[in-house]
């Protein structure tokens, strides 16, 4: 199912390109002919009879032993984050006889696991999983799930078998430099959770401010407490108070840059002068507040398309060529972090 096609050999895309019709079109006329025109049917016949076309017989078979639920599973129902990637999901479900099955591991490897298990007793079409540290038991199981299974949110080398996502240590990185491009040099990190993707976010933080070298290890302010903006106001209290020639803080997600934005008002800090903010992922409020907040800026609904694209390519026996899509990221740089007018003045 997840081994790329032979080169040469003609696909459900060739069949439809030939007569004139759509992918759906072809893999409904053989699925059941009854469903398609004579008109239609004597043309995509007329296309495999001339592309000498062979139907995966495979595919078919696993496509009419399965339910036709597409099992999804995040950390989380309430962080909005998610929500965008699910809508998207659906939205790109909706028009087709796929369900969705939905399941919250909350932030728990473990659960993830059982949750896995759970969903392939019950034969879904495909899966979708976040995240790229599953389990080595979960793992085994997606790879031995003869399904279409793609892993989201992040990107990395070793899919189960399809990926969509970005690089949350780039993004990192990415915070880091633009920091550090602003004249900050006292740079601080704030985390909470601390899952991997938060992980990876400040191993990139910490990369960019090593080259540049500026990393103090004591500037660094994580927890394994959830993430909320009144967390966000608490860790930056603390880390100022500890640290009072901290001149920015990499949040690594909104709801902390948020909640800093906000402790920093309240103790009387001026953002961006005195203190530089950026956030991770770029949610509505982060343009809304004020001063506006700078962050990385993610495509997660994008993430949620490509995905369900990804499955109906396999299904519809045509496997995308590129079993990896890296969507990237944006720095969207607000008024929290530019300083330019500051560096063009010079001190006072």
């Amino acid at each position: 199912m997840r081994k790329r096609k032979g080169a040469g050999r003609p696909t459900i895309a060739d069949v439809a390109a030939q007569a004139g019709v759509s992918s759906i079109t072809v893999s409904r006329a053989l699925r059941d002919p009854q469903k398609v025109s004579e008109r239609l049917r004597a043309k995509i016949d007329k296309a495999v009879r001339a592309l000498n076309y062979i139907p995966d017989t495979h595919a078919s078979a696993l496509a009419s032993s399965r339910s036709n639920v597409v099992a999804v599973l995040v950390p989380s129902l309430t962080n909005n984050v998610f929500s965008d990637t699910l809508r998207a999901i659906y939205d790109a479900l909706d028009a087709s006889p796929l369900q969705v099955q939905l399941g919250n591991s909350r932030y728990s490897a473990t659960e993830q696991e059982r949750l896995i298990g759970i969903f392939l007793s019950q034969r879904p079409t495909a899966v979708i999983v976040s995240g790229i540290d599953q389990t080595p038991a979960a793992r085994k199981m997606l790879e031995e799930a003869n399904c279409p299974v793609v892993q989201i949110m992040e990107t990395g080398p070793d899919p189960i078998d399809m990926m969509v996502g970005f690089s949350h240590y780039q993004g990192g990185r990415a915070a880091a430099q633009h920091l550090i491009d602003q004249g900050y040099r006292h740079i601080g990190f704030l985390g909470a959770r601390m899952d991997p993707r938060t992980t990876r976010r400040l191993a990139g933080f910490r990369r960019a401010l090593e080259d540049a070298g500026m990393f103090d290890p004591d500037l660094v302010k994580t927890t394994t407490t959830s993430s909320s903006v009144t967390l966000g106001g608490v860790l930056l209290r603390e880390l100022a108070r500890h640290r009072p020639d901290l001149d920015a803080v990499f949040c690594n997600n909104d709801d902390l840059a948020l909640g800093a934005l906000f402790g920093a008002q309240k103790a009387g800090i001026s953002v961006p002068d005195q203190l530089g903010i950026a956030g991770f992922n770029d949610l509505e409020m982060m343009q809304a507040a004020c001063p506006s907040l700078t962050s990385i800026r993610t495509d997660r609904y994008g993430i949620g398309r490509h995905a369900v694209n990804m499955i109906q390519a396999v299904l519809e026996g045509t496997p995308p060529p590129e079993k990896i899509i890296d969507l990237g990221f944006d720095l969207q740089m607000r008024q929290s972090s530019d300083r330019r007018h500051i560096l063009a003045s010079g001190p006072a």
